[in-house]
């Protein structure tokens, strides 16, 4: 007799097999790589150049930024912004604009320099302390000063400020403009570039900002070829991803789960755009995969007692732990045994730490954080905010997820590096914060339908007595408070290079993305459609 299982009616696919009939021309992508080859040398030329006065050289370096063609030129942009860096003398700032300072501040934040936030008190009044009015005819200003907020770390008041001050005025005038500037104002307040999905922000980029990208031809050139290059590559990489899904017939064997290739895939992509991780991508998205279906697994399916069987099997990790399985779980338990062999296998192994080994152990705790909650909703429990909070962010998943993302990345993952993650820095619990709470604060109400009782507002009402009004405005406060750490943690000095801290931030940026307004993963009808359209189809 089949047992009572809590079946939830997830929404199907929106895409079915359509990526799947993609096929890459390798001459083209060759043709493309070669196209690439001569802006980027005059490119280059310029951010070098000693001639361009530093606030053209510090705009430069911004579009470039914005335009996802840093990783092309890193060791230029470095060696050039030490130089203005230690030669950065404010008072020749005096009397520079908003939207010069804005670009001083933003260029040097995001690229890891401690740029004092001081630098826009000139534009609050002296009697009153507010910021000046005056500032708020100048739209694009207005934009990149609410852009620059979005870098704030712990105790920069003037930047909090800031943030409320440009959000407030940029909502006011959205409906009274026009054009590119429109796009732009619209866009940004939907989604601050920071917190943006990389690849689609770049896109958007070249797209709404043409003015600026047109200052140097160089840049525009590279950016209409880079995108190209790069959709061709990543439609590849999910045609692959597709294809793996539909080899292993999850939509068979894991009927019961959401079939979201394609918007995982997505996701992974947030991680990392550089032609050079496409094996870390797909890796990734495949342990990303088993991550959503074992989700549905213990969230969606699975009975308390098939749940134990499965927790204990994936503990054991033997391909003989098969036997005490519940049938319908014995051929996805397989097949994550098998691909972890897999991975195994495409790394040397000689003087390497373990990544594949780190991976899995990240899954194994995942899998007991799942069983946990499930434990708690079997027996009516609410654990209490900090236990909650515990075991929640394990079940975050970014633990799991910034480790796999180390599997494929190459010779920059080493010891030191691995050591850094594994000691699970700050910025690492910041992004699995966001993910939690965030997480928790758009679906509570979802998930309580489906007989969750352990979500993070119900264990924060439930530990200071408060409302769920109240709960959510704390929860949400907590996810800023993340954000702010997850700056500071970006900043210089770093313990590791930028490269491996940028999966932890781009995971955290992806959570915005996909519950901003709502759970854009289970209803990927708004969010998750518009960035498929933009990145595969246009």
């Amino acid at each position: 007799m089949e047992p009572l299982r809590p079946l939830t009616d997830f929404p199907p696919s929106m895409w079915g097999d359509r990526f799947l009939s993609f096929s890459l021309d390798n001459s083209q992508l060759e043709e493309l790589a070669k196209a690439m080859e001569e802006p980027k040398e005059q490119l280059r030329r310029l951010i070098i150049d000693q001639t361009i006065d530093s606030t053209k050289k510090l705009s430069l370096i911004y579009y470039v930024y914005r335009l996802g063609l840093s990783y092309h030129f890193m060791e230029d942009i470095d060696g050039q912004l030490d130089k203005l860096f230690k030669e950065l003398n404010l008072q020749d700032y005096h009397e520079a604009d908003l939207y010069t300072t804005s670009i001083l501040f933003h260029v040097f934040r995001i690229h890891g320099y401690k740029l004092s936030s001081d630098v826009f008190k000139k534009f609050k009044d002296c009697s009153s302390g507010a910021f000046k009015e005056d500032m708020i005819t100048d739209v694009k200003a207005t934009l990149n000063f609410y852009e620059c907020t979005q870098l704030r770390i712990r105790r920069e008041s003037i930047l909090d400020e800031a943030f409320v001050f440009t959000e407030a005025q940029l909502k006011s005038v959205e409906n009274t403009l026009e054009g590119n500037l429109a796009q732009q104002v619209k866009h940004a307040l939907k989604t601050p570039f920071h917190r943006g999905h990389t690849m689609v922000e770049a896109k958007l980029y070249f797209l709404n900002y043409q003015e600026e990208c047109s200052t140097y031809d160089s840049l525009l050139n590279l950016a209409k070829v880079h995108i190209e290059y790069l959709q061709l590559l990543h439609k590849e990489e999910l045609r692959i991803i597709s294809q793996w899904w539909k080899d292993m017939n999850f939509d068979v064997i894991a009927s019961y789960a959401r079939n979201r290739v394609t918007e995982l895939y997505v996701w992974v992509l947030a991680l990392f755009l550089e032609p050079y991780y496409s094996h870390a991508r797909i890796i990734t998205s495949k342990v990303i995969v088993f991550l959503s279906l074992l989700d549905d697994t213990y969230d969606a399916y699975a009975t308390i007692e098939e749940m134990r069987l499965i927790t204990h099997a994936i503990n054991r990790w033997e391909i003989s732990a098969m036997g005490q399985l519940p049938e319908f779980f014995k051929p996805l338990y397989e097949i994550i045994l098998k691909e972890y062999n897999g991975f195994k296998k495409h790394l040397p192994q000689e003087g390497r730490v373990n990544l594949v080994e780190a991976s899995k152990h990240a899954l194994q705790e995942q899998v007991r954080s799942y069983h946990q909650e499930a434990e708690w909703r079997h027996m009516g429990y609410v654990p209490s905010f900090e236990e909650y909070m515990k075991n929640g962010l394990i079940s975050s998943s970014y633990d799991l997820l910034s480790k796999t993302a180390l599997v494929g990345m190459g010779k920059i993952v080493t010891e030191q590096g691995f050591a850094w993650y594994e000691s699970h820095p700050k910025i690492l619990t910041a992004s699995e914060t966001i993910s939690r709470l965030h997480d928790d604060a758009k679906t509570f109400e979802y998930e309580r339908e489906r007989g969750m009782t352990a979500t993070g507002v119900d264990a924060y009402m439930k530990t200071f007595g408060v409302s769920e009004n109240v709960a959510v405005n704390e929860i949400m406060k907590k996810v800023e408070n993340a954000w702010e750490d997850i700056n500071e943690g970006c900043l210089k000095p770093r313990e590791v290079p930028m490269d491996l801290i940028s999966p932890i931030v781009n995971l955290a940026r992806m959570t915005d993305v996909a519950y901003r307004y709502d759970d854009g993963y289970t209803f990927p009808e708004k969010t998750f459609k518009e960035y498929i359209t933009l990145l595969f189809i246009d």
